[in-house]
């Protein structure tokens, strides 16, 4: 399969930090700390004041000994194996896996059943990033590479058992630099659209496995965290009908739409809420329970809580999740007790030295609630929503020690550390399966012992071919994969079904 080339992509996967442990197999040596560029710009200056405000140090212990043959044949021998474990019934589960008690006592230690399942919704935010197309050269710069009928395969998530039903575009109003992608041509499918995630829904075998047909969310996220730091808005703007008011930005790209636009006259909001209301009624008719799964990374989790609060307001007793990874914070005190209030359930995964959950409110925060004795309620300080997970880069052994934002930041760091926690107080699983491969799609964050190339998540020859000239030329996308308004509304008005595993599903 080829991947995706791109710059920014980069900005996703972190470089992180691993300590010793006693298990056999993993490794036996760090790498020298990361050292920041030598040459002083903006983004290493930021890094350094980030780094000693949030008290983020990184103490890297000396040397030790080179990996032994005996640790270096224990891991390649994890080449021959799954790289997940079978998948098990959790259909008497699954609403504790969809937060129904807040996920208590579930967490540390972490629930096998539910660790897999924070995999897979990780999973389906990584792919908004994998079909993403980064390539400011071409002319679908801010689509997505593949058409949602190949989304899943192209990406090797098809064995989830889930089917994409819609693509969601979002545009925004006010200047987000770098939030979205802008193509550097004059002629490009869209001036002011990004593809920005995609609804899904389980199939039936699925659907029974996990005791309910789960209809999915997921949101693609933002770029390198210096620039939540330097671009971010500061201004609360109201949502909904009462006290709640979330970040400006957020909103804006959430709910912009423009006539003229080809992809957003109507807005983020407005697609994403008429697929979901249009799968409920759906699947109620038939008489099926339902849940309402969303996810993101970064950005991506901030327009997930957007996202459930307003399906939570149209769709009362739905029951509703966000499983979100690296999310900033979204809104005020009053916007996260309405969430609580309407029924949603937010797990909130964090990197411990990942600066993005600190943000906005970096010293303005919920913290302040403890003096509210004092200050009275303030409805301008903005909250984090729903239970944490904490993971720490320096967990994993199979990581670099080192400083860079970018890589505490990266979604494939996230669901490596995922899949090998186990507790607070427990060292890196030793039967963690995930292919420790992807960790280096996009950076360099593995330890060279393991010979992984960094960043090798790219296009054979970037994404060049050879004509029947002989030259070398941009390849042209199949024309089933080239984004098009007419083709998204044929889909719509024609009510085309597609029937895969049983799971008759209108497309639109």
């Amino acid at each position: 399969m080829q991947a995706v080339s791109s710059s920014a992509i980069h900005h996703h996967l972190p470089v992180a930090h691993h300590r010793r442990t006693n298990q056999t197999f993993l490794i036996r040596s760090f790498q020298e700390a990361a050292t920041l560029p030598k040459q002083q710009n903006a983004t290493s200056r930021l890094s350094k004041s980030l780094s000693n405000l949030l008290r983020l140090h990184i103490d890297t212990p000396p040397r030790t000994d080179s990996w032994s043959s005996s640790s270096i044949s224990l891991i390649d021998q994890k080449h021959s194996t799954p790289t997940c474990s079978p998948k098990e019934d959790i259909s008497e589960k699954w609403g504790q896996i969809h937060g129904c008690h807040d996920w208590d006592n579930l967490l540390d230690p972490l629930q096998p059943w539910l660790r897999r399942e924070i995999v897979k919704y990780g999973e389906f935010a990584q792919a908004t990033y994998d079909a993403f197309d980064f390539d400011s050269f071409s002319e679908y710069c801010g689509s997505c590479r593949h058409n949602k009928r190949n989304l899943f395969k192209e990406l090797g998530l098809h064995k989830n058992g889930y089917i994409v039903s819609k693509y969601i575009y979002a545009m925004s109003h006010i200047d987000v630099p770098r939030w979205l992608e802008r193509s550097h041509l004059l002629d490009s499918w869209s001036k002011d659209s990004n593809w920005m995630g995609y609804v899904a829904v389980s199939d039936d075998q699925e659907s029974r496995r996990i005791g309910r047909r789960d209809i999915v969310v997921a949101w693609r996220g933002t770029v390198a965290p210096s620039e939540w730091y330097e671009d971010l808005q500061r201004k609360l703007d109201q949502f909904g009908d009462g006290e709640a008011k979330v970040e400006h930005g957020f909103l804006s790209i959430y709910t912009s739409k423009r006539e003229s636009s080809r992809y957003n006259k109507s807005s983020a909001s407005e697609q994403v809420m008429k697929e979901v209301i249009r799968l409920v009624e759906l699947f109620k008719q038939k008489g099926e329970n339902l849940s309402l799964t969303i996810t993101g990374h970064s950005l991506g989790g901030a327009l997930g809580l957007l996202n459930a609060y307003e399906a939570a307001a149209a769709l009362p007793g739905l029951p509703i999740s966000v499983i979100s990874f690296g999310a900033p914070r979204v809104g005020n005190i009053a916007f996260r007790d309405e969430l609580h209030h309407l029924g949603v359930k937010t797990l909130r995964v964090v990197v411990k030295q990942d600066i993005v959950p600190r943000m906005p409110g970096l010293v303005f925060n919920e913290n302040l609630q403890k003096f509210d004795d004092i200050t009275g309620t303030l409805k301008w300080v903005y909250t984090h929503v729903g239970a944490e997970l904490k993971l720490d880069v320096q967990s994993s052994p199979y990581l670099k020690r080192g400083f860079n934002l970018p890589g505490f930041h990266s979604l494939e760091t996230y669901l490596h550390l995922i899949d090998g926690f186990h507790s607070k107080t427990s060292a890196f699983r030793e039967d963690a399966r995930r292919d420790f491969a992807l960790v280096n799609k996009a950076c360099d964050m593995l330890v060279d012992e393991l010979r992984i190339p960094h960043a090798w998540y790219q296009f054979a020859n970037k994404g060049l071919v050879r004509n029947g000239h002989g030259r070398w030329v941009k390849e042209r996308r199949n024309p089933e994969d080239i984004p098009s308004p007419s083709t998204e509304a044929e889909a719509h008005h024609f009510a085309e079904m597609l029937e895969i595993d049983g799971l008759a599903l209108t497309l639109c």
